[in-house]
């Protein structure tokens, strides 16, 4: 039977702990308190900080052995992020902590599927909470007061989240659709492109846009990861540029892992390579004094890529390329890579998508189910956005 897993440390928050289990129960959920903490707990728990511990790869002692609380805290989070994708009767997970249970539970509410319910109350959430959701859909509440017993108004979030977790753990959202999903990539300066890819497939396809920001591109791949993609059209690989010259949107070194690992059909393009994001003027680093920027808006500026930096790329992600075993297109624009690499616009700059291009064909060994192709076109033009299309038909359905 699921249950919803009732997470904190229960050496230091177990009346709290203790009060959120009963308020599921009264719910109607059937509570199961999980420990994570690294001293003897003041509850009693279902699942013991010792069961959790031993998932650590060198085992419990290297969890809950030492005197370090950084150590342990980091340990501990590394054995629940293993230890709750194994279970299998996980209908929700609620979470509370302090910056140490935080820390811990969403290392493992990370690792959950996207969809099943996630619940973090934590003195943390109205801060920086990139760190604890990353790319994931955890929920964080604001507990408001500290985790130093209960209170009235503890009580009270406490009995929100409850209701929330309880309520989320009813059951999944009955999906009456069956089209299968295709991830795609967009930046603004590939809108026109993406769009139109997605008004050319809507009607049999469940389409699913990501902004290529570094979370999006991140978070298309972990859907695929979890198998709830069917395709991806990958048009705007812009991310890579971030990552390989130190904008403020990367990808990280998996970028196209997912590809590799689920060998889904995979259409990729060229979008936004000519392009690192940076924020206002001012944080541009100094290496790229008098270089080519273009002002996108107040707060973000756009550093052109030049042809040796295009080149790497290329190289780069031809090698990316290169690992991919199943079904893959590749296409190449030859007359500009966004709405700025266009003749008369800010970023055109034939010789830099030249070194590009070449890098791409150089380095991507061609077998048949891995082909590039270079069209005279824009990438913006209609025409490549109906060449995609086609490239992906052929691909998913042979």
């Amino acid at each position: 039977m699921k249950r919803i897993y009732v997470v904190g440390t229960a050496d230091t928050k177990g009346e709290e702990l203790a009060y959120l289990a009963a308020q599921i129960e009264a719910a109607g959920g059937r509570p199961f308190r999980v420990d994570v903490g690294t001293r003897r707990p003041t509850i009693t728990v279902d699942i013991s900080a010792e069961t959790v511990a031993a998932a650590h790869p060198d085992g419990a002692a290297a969890v809950l052995s030492g005197d370090d609380r950084g150590t342990a805290v980091a340990a501990m989070g590394e054995a629940f992020a293993r230890f709750l994708p194994e279970r299998e009767d996980v209908a929700g997970v609620v979470g509370i902590g302090g910056g140490g249970g935080t820390s811990i539970i969403t290392a493992g509410m990370r690792r959950l599927p996207l969809g099943l319910p996630k619940v973090m109350v934590s003195t943390l959430a109205s801060g920086d909470t990139a760190p604890y959701v990353d790319v994931s859909d955890i929920i964080m509440m604001p507990s408001v007061t500290d985790m130093v017993g209960l209170n009235r108004l503890s009580r009270m979030i406490l009995k929100n989240a409850a209701e929330a977790i309880t309520a989320m753990a009813k059951g999944p959202v009955k999906e009456t659709a069956s089209k299968p999903a295709l991830g795609l990539t967009m930046f603004g300066v590939t809108t026109p492109c993406v769009t139109a890819i997605v008004e050319r497939l809507k009607a049999d396809h469940d389409c699913m846009v990501f902004h290529a920001t570094g979370t999006g591109g991140r978070t298309m791949e972990k859907l695929a990861d979890s198998g709830l993609l069917s395709g991806v059209l990958d048009i705007t690989t812009t991310e890579v540029c971030d990552f390989l010259f130190g904008g403020v949107l990367p990808a990280t070194e998996d970028r196209f892992g997912a590809i590799v690992r689920t060998e889904l059909p995979y259409v990729g393009s060229v979008g936004a390579l000519d392009m690192v994001n940076f924020w206002a003027p001012e944080t541009v680093p100094e290496r790229y004094a008098g270089r080519l920027l273009y002002r996108h808006n107040p707060n973000v500026t756009l550093l052109r890529t030049s042809a040796e930096e295009c080149a790497a790329i290329g190289r780069w992600i031809g090698a990316k390329l290169n690992l991919c075993k199943g079904p893959l297109r590749f296409l190449i624009p030859e007359r500009g890579v966004s709405a700025l690499d266009i003749e008369g616009g800010a970023f055109f700059d034939p010789a830099a998508d030249a070194a590009l291009f070449e890098a791409l064909e150089t380095t991507v060994e061609r077998i048949d189910a891995r082909r590039i192709e270079r069209l005279p076109l824009h990438i913006n033009d209609p025409q490549f956005a109906e060449a995609a299309v086609a490239a992906y038909r052929d691909i998913a359905n042979s």
